[in-house]
Formats: structure tokens, sequence, C-alpha cells
């Protein structure tokens, strides 16, 4: 059995200083010790998958990161794994627990799990070995998993069986209630835009110093052929995942962080905004381009004509909402927020449709990546 304390300390000692994650019972305590190291920055996620997409972007904003979650969870985490990482070449280090282990009596829901946890973890390409139950070992394991990682840029799970790590206590602070935000309404009627148009108002407004992470789908696409700067990140997959990219990274850098979402891709993972709510990064501008439809996929309807996105986040803990259907309301909500203290977020309702000879973006996911990075540290 190894004490949570030494094996952060250890963990800390190899340059991890960044944990995020969902509590499992058998993680309880290095997640209660994480959370209560002042000198860490952990924070909790909605989902999985969520907090694979934090780490991602606090990983391209230069920490080293950390994902904590259930085997039962593991599922939740194939679709950043393999459409975020593995294309951007991303890694970070997790820790999966063995719920369902073969042998040991558990609950019936963690049965299927935990016989192919370690197969599962192998088939989508992330190294893979069993977390010692011994102190002396763990150095040696850490130096292995850190290596794997420099040398493949893809993640490494330590897959942890009960009882490998002792009890630890939990000293957490408690969120205090949040102001209420401010909602704006700035429609103005006419015809709406198109997404073209309202990508090239973005990079009209925004500073250079910004950093825009594009949604998937055609909304890269776009703003690709408007303009390919070393500030763009074009996510080519991983749905619903850009909101947690952009709060790793706005959570570690001081510049304005643009995060370019779509209506589906907003209502695929709904918990990021409480998750940006609760971190309330000043330093973050969400922007919500709904078109009603999945416009990347054939223009197959959304339900975003009954959701206010804005109001939503409100609720979450944003300090502003504000709705815009034209683009002189979308440009003052977006110089609106670059003056002002966030999270904000921009429901920008957009018609429909895309340019006929749509491009791809030309830069590889990993110069991409590599290059994003790169800028966020200068």
């Amino acid at each position: 059995m190894i004490e949570a304390e030494f094996i952060l300390s250890e963990a800390k000692a190899r340059g991890f200083d960044f944990f995020t994650g969902v509590p499992c019972s058998f993680l309880t305590p290095i997640i209660n010790r994480a959370i209560s190291d002042r000198e860490l920055a952990y924070v909790g996620a909605t989902s999985e998958g969520e907090a694979v997409a934090i780490a991602s972007g606090a990983w391209l904003a230069g920490r080293e990161t950390v994902v904590m979650c259930q085997n039962s969870g593991l599922g939740n985490t194939i679709n950043p794994l393999t459409s975020l990482n593995h294309p951007f070449r991303i890694p970070t280090l997790m820790f999966v627990t063995w719920r369902g282990q073969p042998g040991l009596s558990d609950e019936p829901q963690h049965e299927l799990m935990g016989e192919i946890t370690d197969i599962l973890i192998r088939d989508i390409g992330v190294g893979c070995s069993h977390l010692p139950e011994t102190s002396k070992e763990l150095g040696a394991a850490l130096d292995a998993a850190k290596a794997s990682m420099h040398e493949r840029n893809l993640p490494f799970a330590f897959v942890v069986a009960k009882g490998t790590v002792a009890d630890a206590g939990l000293d957490q602070v408690d969120l205090a209630p949040l102001p209420p935000g401010t909602y704006q309404d700035l429609c103005g009627g006419g015809t709406r835009a198109s997404r073209y148009e309202t990508l090239e108002k973005v990079v009209l407004e925004v500073p250079e110093s910004a950093g825009l992470i594009a949604t998937t789908g055609k909304c890269g696409r776009e703003l690709f052929t408007i303009a390919d700067r070393e500030q763009h990140l074009y996510q080519v997959g991983s749905m619903g995942c850009a909101s947690a990219m952009g709060l790793g990274v706005a959570l570690n850098v001081d510049r304005p962080v643009i995060v370019l979402d779509g209506d589906g891709a907003v209502l695929m993972k709904m918990g990021s905004l409480a998750t940006i709510g609760a971190q309330a990064p000043g330093n973050l501008i969400h922007i919500v381009l709904d078109n009603g439809v999945h416009d990347s996929t054939g223009g197959q309807a959304t339900v975003s004509p009954i959701v206010d996105f804005a109001r939503v986040a409100l609720a979450c803990g944003y300090r502003t909402g504000t709705v815009t259907d034209n683009l002189d309301g979308f440009g003052e909500a977006i110089r609106n927020a670059l003056a002002s203290e966030g999270p904000h977020i921009i429901h920008a309702r957009i018609t429909p449709g895309s340019l006929e000879k749509l491009g791809r973006p030309t830069v590889k996911p990993l110069e991409v990546a590599r290059r994003f990075k790169e800028f966020l540290a200068t």
C-alpha cells in the first residue's frame, strides 16, 4: 500500500502539477490530497471526457497533466483520447481504477469493464501498466511512464487496483455563492449572418494576442479558410470538447482565449458550462455559433431553438450572457467581452450553410498543436 502524499510528491518531482478528473472510491486518497495540496491545480470535471479535454488545454499552456477516473468512466474518455490526444499528439498521465477486477466481488456494472480495462487502454494506443503496490517501485514506474509519454507524445495510464493507495483526508475550500451575471439581448432582427461572415468578424475584432480554439467540423475549416495563424487551433474531432480545452488553456495563460463552438457541440457536453462557471477564468470568451443544425453532417436539426444558451451559462456562473442575431450586435458583444472580466458567453444565432467548395486545414494536427503551444508560451 502506498501513501497518497508519496504518490503526489513523486509526481510533483517529475513536473506533474495540473490534476483533473472525476472521483472513484479507489482514487479517493489521491484526489483528496490533490485537492488539499495548494501547490497543485485540481479541476473537478463533470465527465471523464471533459477532464481529458481540460488536461489537453492545460498541456498546450505548458502544464504537465494528470487525469483521474474510474474504469467505468473510461468509455467516456475514448472519444477525446482517440480523436483529440491521438491526432494532436498530446500526452497526459492517467490514473484509472480497476473496478470489477476478476476474482474480486464488485457491483455488476463493473464486471465487463473489469475484464477488459487493460485491453481497452492498449487497443486505443495509450500506454498502460499497473500502479505498483509499494513505494519503492513507484519512482521507477513514473519514470517509465514519463519516458513513454515523451517518446510517443501520447497518454500513459496506470491501472489502480483496490487497496493500492492508503486512505487520506480532504481539506477543500467550498465554493462561494456566485453573484448573478448580466444578460444582454443585442438582437436586431433582419437577415442573419452566415457562420463564415461571423468568423470573419471574429478575426477582425479579436486582438492578435488571443488564442482561438475552433470546434470540429466546418467551423474550424472556415476559420482556416479565412486566415491560418499560429494562434488558431482547429479541433478535427472530439466534438463537444472545445470549451473544456479552452478552459484548460484559459486557466494557465493571461491572454484572451476565444472558444468558437457550435450549438450541437455545446449540447453534447453542457456540463462543461458548469465547470467553466465554477472555475471562473476571467480571460475566457465562449462563442456559440448557433445555426440550429448539424451543418457538417447534412443539416439535421438540433434542439437549440428551445435552448437559451446565454441564460444557461449565466445559471452556471458565467459573468455575462449575450444573445445576438446580426453582425453589428455580435461585434458589440465581442468588444464588450474583451473589455471586461469573464467568463463570457455570446450566443450568436446565425443562418445554416457554408461555402460550396470548402477546403480543410492543410496543416497537420501535430503541427497545429505545437505552434499553438509555442504561441501561448510567447
